[in-house]
């Protein structure tokens, strides 16, 4: 992955998994524009890499993501990384990038994850977190509502539980954000870093491209009628019967021996 001057967060690349750590502590990793610009430059550096299979986002310090940063964002800021685009710190553009991925996107919720914040723990493709987090939707307490996530939220919990928690301002811990769907697991927080690892290394070991086609599928059948996403499916299906990877995961099969995928 190319090098950048990143202020706001941190980006490691160990084999074939990236980390991308939220780093601003003192205001407990509160995201703002310079912080989105951010992440969308490394996940567009993580998409293109072929040596990364998956990316996990964490945050520094005791939070995930307090939610925005209303001080950056009402003083204008701007930070010394080129905007990804003409309008770079936009959150409205961060959450279809990450529900759209191309790559396993795993949130490692290591802490709170509030407002914005769980709005990236909703637009990933896996949530892990620690049973000492709390999310919640607390923007109607200061006169706001949280309008944004509210369009990843609904994808994963019920209608009925997320309004509520929503016009209340709700926080709630992470056994029940499992059980709502928010999350996929909760761990003791000294085991929450071994548990993604295991789960990041079984991602890592599957064929990306195998991944990346099912992925881009899954996200383009939530809007169609089966009537038309089938034919979709369909097509999707036969590129990757053309695959090498497909060949080799079959040949392998037969043979009774793992699978070696490269990615072609």
């Amino acid at each position: 992955m190319e090098p950048r001057a990143y202020r706001k967060i941190i980006v490691v690349a160990e084999g074939p998994v990236a980390t991308i750590t939220l780093n601003n502590p003192e205001r407990r990793n509160a995201i703002g524009p310079e912080m989105v610009n951010e992440l969308r430059w490394a996940l567009a550096d993580a998409a293109e890499d072929e040596a990364i299979r998956v990316v996990v986002l964490t945050g520094a310090g005791k939070a995930f993501c307090a939610g925005a940063d209303f001080s950056a964002i009402t003083a204008g800021e701007s930070g010394a990384l080129q905007p990804f685009d003409s309008d770079g710190g936009d959150y409205a553009k961060l959450l279809p990038t990450m529900c759209g991925y191309s790559k396993p996107l795993v949130a490692k919720v290591n802490g709170h994850a509030m407002g914005g914040g769980l709005g990236l723990v909703a637009a990933s493709t896996f949530a892990f977190a620690s049973i000492d987090a709390q999310l919640g939707t607390p923007e109607v307490d200061v006169g706001l509502f949280p309008m944004m996530i509210m369009a990843v939220l609904t994808r994963l919990v019920p209608r009925r539980r997320l309004t509520q928690m929503m016009l209340l301002g709700e926080r709630i811990d992470a056994h029940e954000a499992a059980e709502l769907g928010l999350l996929n697991e909760c761990h003791p927080p000294e085991e929450l870093d071994a548990r993604v690892a295991e789960l990041a290394g079984k991602l890592a070991g599957k064929a990306p491209l195998a991944l990346k086609h099912g992925l881009e599928a899954l996200y383009a059948q939530d809007s169609q009628r089966i009537e038309d996403a089938l034919p979709m499916l369909r097509e999707k299906l036969g590129v990757l019967l053309g695959t090498e990877d497909a060949r080799e995961g079959l040949m392998a099969f037969l043979q009774k021996r793992k699978p070696e995928f490269k990615g072609r």
